[in-house]
């Protein structure tokens, strides 16, 4: 270890020099506190404090035994705060899932902090001092964290650039460098002050501030992107967003089924300033045997507008012989005479949620009712219908994953977010999953419309600003006029390759320049 950290002052030297269960807590704690950047919190600072620190702590690693256990505990305690509403979904059905809730926070939080201490250890592997460290960290950050979003069908909840959603004018960025680029900037900004523990330089304090002034010139071009919105829709679609709030405990009951499908009837017939041409209900808002009963479908025509559709998640079984052989989590088109048209089927699905991955072997049921699990569709599609511009659908958690949202060579002009977030119960769930809805517009270019059973409902413009919402914990209708598309942005035609292009030349940065003495 280079004695310059060993004997440095300060918090730096106290961190660098921690050993023990004093580092690691120091990492968990300091992990933990980065999640209070995420949204509903949106308190920025704290990142300073927690990737500082972590610079600071990697600097005392003597090992890569030591660089990982430092990684590990700081994303373990990062997915712990960020992720503690994930029982919610468990105590839907506390009888058959509560012995469930220690393994989940354990297990997601401590399996999703491998990936954190994967990027520790790769890091440390070219740890130099200066700014060198510094970049390295975050090209290392950025490549787990986009691996975090493929292996195992993929995680990639809170990337760390989703904290900008609360600053529209750096939110821009994505247009051009994705959300994982974001996170790029803004590693690079918090942990630069790391650099004020080197020896004193000419250069370190303006290395240490670099990293804010990146985060500037991006607002400053961002504010100028806002500033030229593209003209509103001529006849634009007038469509009704429908969020009935439904407890999860008794959306499927047998004594409430009626009366929340008459809940969501009354909300669709409620009076308008200016009339809708779609109505839009949620995430399995109803059975699919039930769209094709006669009495539902004479329900359903009164309620969806002349020549429009009525858009709505459907739970859809697939039978042979009267026996379910399959289940699909859809999409489904009701025409003005109450009968499904086109049906798209949720091709990312849910790993315990709405399947059991190694079923053979692990003794759990799947958290959704339902003896089966449901089977994936055949992947993103982009849905035409008369009297609508093409839209790409995606159910619940398929709008969390960075350039995979749109069929790029068939580009539809909007996106439709089913959802129901009644599993996260009141939580910073809901404002989280929507805060991956408003950055996918701003990546993709395109406005959002996204319906869930209860919070956050809303429509979102191209630029990732909410025009209209409904919160949670409430029910109600919003109608709202379809915004137009923006320009495809360069993400929109590239797509992660410009963040893992960003990624490779910080490393290469990283080699050029550090000192040639190791820690």
């Amino acid at each position: 270890m280079n004695s310059t950290y060993a004997e440095g002052r300060g918090v730096a030297g106290r961190l660098t020099s921690s050993r023990g269960w004093r580092r690691w807590l120091i990492s968990y704690l300091i992990g933990a506190l980065a999640a209070a950047a995420q949204p509903p919190v949106h308190i920025l600072p704290v990142l300073f404090i927690s990737f500082t620190g972590l610079v600071w702590l990697l600097d005392g690693a003597q090992t890569r035994r030591a660089a990982f256990g430092i990684g590990w505990l700081f994303g373990a305690g990062y997915f712990a705060a960020g992720l503690y509403w994930v029982p919610n979904a468990l105590m839907v059905d506390a009888a058959r899932f509560a012995w469930l809730i220690p393994f989940s926070v354990l297990g997601l939080s401590l399996g999703m902090g491998l990936f954190t201490g994967l990027m520790a250890i790769i890091a440390r592997l070219f740890w130099k001092q200066g700014i060198s460290r510094i970049c390295m960290l975050c090209g290392a950050w950025v490549l787990f964290e986009g691996l975090r979003g493929i292996i195992f069908t993929g995680f990639p909840w809170n990337p760390i650039g989703n904290v900008w959603v609360a600053v529209p004018p750096v939110l821009q960025g994505a247009a051009w460098v994705g959300v994982y680029g974001l996170s790029l900037m803004t590693v690079f900004a918090a942990a630069a002050p790391a650099v004020m523990s080197a020896p004193a330089s000419r250069y370190c304090h303006s290395l240490a501030m670099s990293g804010l002034v990146v985060v500037a010139l991006v607002a400053v071009v961002g504010a100028v992107r806002l500033e030229n919105p593209p003209p509103n829709r001529v006849d634009a679609p007038v469509i009704r967003l429908v969020q009935p709030n439904i407890a999860q405990k008794e959306k499927w009951s047998p004594t409430k089924r009626a009366i929340n499908f008459a809940r969501k009837l009354q909300l669709s017939t409620l009076p308008a300033a200016a009339q809708p041409t779609h109505i839009v209900w949620p995430e399995t808002a109803v059975s699919f045997k039930f769209l094709f009963d006669p009495a539902a479908q004479l329900l359903l025509r009164r309620i969806v507008p002349q020549n429009g559709y009525l858009l709505t998640g459907a739970l859809r079984v697939d039978r042979v012989a009267g026996r379910a052989v399959g289940a699909h989590n859809s999409l489904v088109a009701i025409d003005g005479d109450g009968r499904p048209q086109t049906v798209y089927d949720k091709h990312h699905l849910v790993p315990f949620g709405e399947y059991v991955p190694f079923r053979s072997v692990l003794p759990v049921e799947k958290i959704t009712p339902g003896a089966i699990d449901f089977s994936a569709g055949t992947g993103l599609r982009s849905l035409r219908l008369p009297g609508l511009p093409p839209f790409s659908p995606l159910i619940c958690y398929e709008a969390i994953f960075p350039g995979r949202v749109v069929v790029r060579r068939d580009r539809p002009e909007w996106l439709l977010n089913v959802t129901n977030d009644a599993w996260f119960g009141i939580s910073a769930g809901p404002y989280q999953h929507f805060a991956s809805a408003q950055m996918r517009a701003v990546e993709e270019g395109l406005p959002l419309v996204r319906v869930a059973n209860t919070g956050v409902s809303g429509i979102i413009d191209s630029y990732g600003r909410v025009i209209a919402s409904i919160e949670l914990g409430r029910h109600g209708v919003l109608d709202v006029a379809l915004p137009a598309p923006a320009v495809p942005t360069p993400f929109a035609q590239l797509g992660n390759v410009i963040p893992a292009a960003l990624m490779i030349v910080l490393c290469f940065i990283s080699v050029l320049t550090h000192k040639k003495e190791p820690l």
